[in-house]
């Protein structure tokens, strides 16, 4: 059971480990690699860029398996919830209450999908992408010319899609702190919240560290052999 952490009867928390070290690590990861490819496109270093890409690829293909097999609080089939439940929760946005959420709330489940899927999209496209100048992907000379200009339209429209929605996450964070009282970031930086001392639930059960290595092993073994195909 958590430990309690007294501040005073009317403040009493408890400390409940809610992030694994794995969904932590890559969500600060994903940040950092994506002003990484950033920048490495914008400077022409575009074997970064292509590192860069092989790494978030390979670190999506792992959430993807995590969400599924991982921990509770990773599981999309324990934070994604129906999308009227998103909009009811939105309702509320501006009400100050305790958090009690041991992992996304029900719109934040969906905002996290769509991150994951415009950044699936960003890597995938790219491995087809060619701009007949500074790079090509490994898969662009194997797929039609259509296919490969189709991709390579995506990849760089796409990334406005990723800002913008970044951007919104980011405002989302801050409106929880400034209207809400609730940190996001906090946690997932120490894996830990802080819940009412009333919450009388069971902390989520964390994943085994041992499949997580297997899963991203596998996972950048399958980007490796993606790598080598151009």
């Amino acid at each position: 059971m958590p430990e309690a952490m007294k501040h005073g009867e009317a403040g009493a928390k408890v400390r409940v480990k809610v992030w694994d070290v794995w969904v932590r690590a890559l969500h600060w990861s994903m940040v950092a690699l994506i002003g990484l490819s950033w920048w490495s496109a914008e400077t022409g270093r575009m074997d970064l860029h292509l590192t860069s890409g092989y790494i978030i690829l390979a670190l999506l293909l792992f959430r993807l398996a995590w969400g599924l097999v991982g921990s509770d609080t990773a599981r999309f089939g324990r934070f994604l919830r129906s999308p009227l439940a998103a909009l009811g929760h939105l309702r509320h946005l501006f009400r100050r209450e305790p958090d009690t959420e041991l992992g996304h709330n029900a719109a934040g489940g969906w905002m996290v999908l769509l991150l994951l899927a415009v950044l699936l999209l960003q890597a995938v496209s790219g491995l087809f992408a060619d701009d007949f100048i500074f790079t090509r992907g490994p898969l662009a000379a194997r797929a039609p010319g259509w296919l490969s200009d189709w991709m390579t339209f995506i990849h760089i429209r796409n990334f406005n899609l990723i800002l913008a929605l970044a951007g919104l996450h980011i405002l989302a964070v801050l409106l929880y702190a400034l209207a809400k009282r609730q940190d996001l970031v906090r946690p997932m930086v120490t894996g830990v919240k802080r819940l009412p001392a009333s919450w009388a639930g069971e902390p989520p059960r964390l994943g085994s560290p041992v499949l997580a290595v297997l899963l991203l092993g596998l996972a950048a073994a399958l980007v490796w052999a993606l790598s080598t195909l151009g």
